[in-house]
C-alpha cells in the first residue's frame, strides 16, 4: 500500500489506499468469500478456526444479510410465479 499511495515513480494517486492491517486483510478476505457463497465450514478452514461455529459467531452478521437476500430472492419467485 505504501507504494501505491507514494510511488517512486510517476504520479501520485487521486484516492490513496486506507492503512490496514494484517488482521483486517483476514477479516476482508473471510466477508468477501462468504458472500460469494463460499461455504462456513471452507472459510472456517482457510481461516484455521478449530470449529466452524466460531466462523459462524464471528461474521453471524454477513451471513444473516445472505439468509435476508435469498428470502427476497424467494419472495420475488413466488411473486412472478402468481
Amino acid at each position: 500500500m505504501r507504494e501505491y499511495n507514494n510511488p517512486k515513480t510517476g504520479p501520485r494517486p487521486a484516492e490513496s489506499l486506507p492503512a490496514a492491517r494484517l488482521h483486517d486483510l483476514r477479516h476482508v478476505h473471510a466477508t468477501s468469500l462468504l458472500l460469494a457463497g463460499v461455504a462456513v465450514h471452507v472459510v472456517a478452514a482457510r481461516l484455521g478456526h478449530a470449529d466452524p461455529a466460531i466462523t459462524l459467531r464471528v461474521y453471524a452478521h454477513v451471513i444473516s444479510s445472505q439468509v435476508t437476500q435469498a428470502a427476497d430472492i424467494f419472495a420475488r419467485a413466488v411473486d412472478e410465479a402468481a
